[in-house]
This record gives structure tokens, C-alpha cells and sequence, in this order.
């Protein structure tokens, strides 16, 4: 990016606040903190950031509220903090689009590394086994479109509405339709390390791909399941 990415930081605890800002801020970002759900709706209204930062429990609302929200018409990443260590909130956050998630008490240094996991990701480089001319890829029953320089993917004439997490595992999957991926291949397209904890990133992941895709054609199942192994493309 030729300007400093600008990050939208929701957090109601103002100490937890200045850390992150003075560590994004180390990191070249620029900031824009608030503190409550109606002020970062009326900023994302306004637009102009490049990444959003949400802490889930909120005096006047949601993170995972926000989100849901947001997700209707914006793809624009998002990482989630939360307090609690219950699995659940963070399996939501992620089938609710979210690119990452961090645990509360954390490491400032750590959420900023995340944020620029997350960063370089969405501009990642386009896999050499997919034409960046035509970026077709063809699958049994199926066809996809892969527009790799605009980041889009089509499926049977349809574009499909996209998180920047989904877009680079469905384009790894379209590489080599057939090939199995397991799951720690499938974080590195995230950038993410494959611990067990995040392995359940690519479950919930590979859950809203299906649910986007059976929206389009309800019976078929172009991604297939290989237990203990991983996850294809059905090959064509």
C-alpha cells in the first residue's frame, strides 16, 4: 500500500486501547479508536479503512453484531478480540467472516503482527498453477471464473460475495482442482501457523465457502472432504 493502512480500532477499555494504538502506530498504521458500535457503524458508513479491529462485548452492542452487519456489503478484514475463552464466540466470529480472532489478555505486539498477517494476505500472490490471463478453473458439474488481478471469483456466472480468508482458500483449491490440501498448507495461504487451535480456522472457513456455493447451486458440493487428510476441489 502507498499510504499508511488505516485501521479501525473498536475497544471500550481505554487502557487496552492506547497499547494497541501506540503498537499499530509503531507498526506505520494509522488509527482511528472508538468506543462504542454506533460510532465505528457511522465510520464503515463512511469507509476508507483498509482493516477493522473489534472487541466483541461492547457497552451499547456487539462485535459479532457489527460484523454480521457489515458483512452484508463490505469484505473488509476484520480481526476480533475477545475476553472469553469459550470455543464458540470465536467459531462464530470466523462463520461470521471474521479473518482472525485474538484472546484476551494478549500480547499488544501480537495483535499487531496479526494485523499485518492479515494485511499482506489480502494481496497475496496469485497461484502459478491458475492462468492470470484467463484465470479459469473448471470443476465436475461446475465451472468457476477466477479473476486473479481483481481478487474475485465467479461460480456458474455468479460473483461470489467473499472474506479475504475465503477468497485465498478457495483460490489455493482452484489451483489444482483434485489435489488434496491438507489443513496447515491451507493456513499458510493464510499466513497463520498450524497449531491445533487454528486448524478449526479452515473448518469454519471451508463451512461458509460450502453454504455461499449451495446458494448458487443447492445439490452440488464442488468441495470435497478427506478425512485425516484434507480438503479438494472436485476434480474436473
Amino acid at each position: 500500500m502507498s499510504n499508511p493502512p488505516a485501521i479501525l480500532l473498536l475497544e471500550d477499555e481505554a487502557a487496552i486501547a492506547d497499547t494497541l494504538q501506540f503498537a499499530l502506530q509503531r507498526e506505520g498504521m494509522q488509527v482511528q479508536w472508538v468506543s462504542l458500535v454506533s460510532q465505528a457503524e457511522a465510520l464503515l458508513a463512511a469507509g476508507g479503512f483498509d482493516l477493522a479491529v473489534f472487541d466483541i462485548g461492547l457497552p451499547d452492542g456487539s462485535g459479532l453484531e457489527l460484523l454480521r452487519r457489515l458483512r452484508r456489503s463490505s469484505e473488509l478484514p476484520v480481526l476480533l478480540l475477545t475476553a472469553r475463552a469459550d470455543e464458540v464466540d470465536r467459531i462464530v466470529g470466523l462463520e461470521l467472516g471474521a479473518d482472525d480472532y485474538v484472546v484476551k489478555p494478549f500480547s499488544p505486539r501480537e495483535v499487531a503482527a496479526r494485523v499485518k498477517t492479515i494485511l499482506k494476505r489480502v494481496r497475496p500472490a496469485a497461484p502459478a498453477a491458475v492462468s492470470a490471463v484467463t484465470g479459469e478453473a473448471s470443476t465436475a458439474g461446475a465451472r468457476f471464473e477466477h479473476d486473479v488481478a481483481g481478487r474475485r471469483i465467479s461460480y456458474q456466472g455468479r460473483r461470489l460475495a467473499l472474506t479475504p480468508a475465503e477468497y485465498n482458500v478457495l483460490a489455493l483449491l482452484l489451483a489444482q482442482p483434485g489435489r488434496v490440501y491438507s489443513r496447515a498448507q491451507l493456513l499458510d495461504a493464510l499466513g497463520e501457523a498450524a497449531e491445533d487451535s487454528f486448524e478449526r480456522t479452515i473448518d469454519s472457513h471451508i463451512k461458509t465457502l460450502r453454504a455461499k456455493l449451495r446458494e448458487i447451486t443447492p445439490a452440488a458440493d464442488p468441495i470435497e472432504t478427506h478425512r485425516g487428510f484434507g480438503y479438494a476441489l472436485s476434480a474436473p
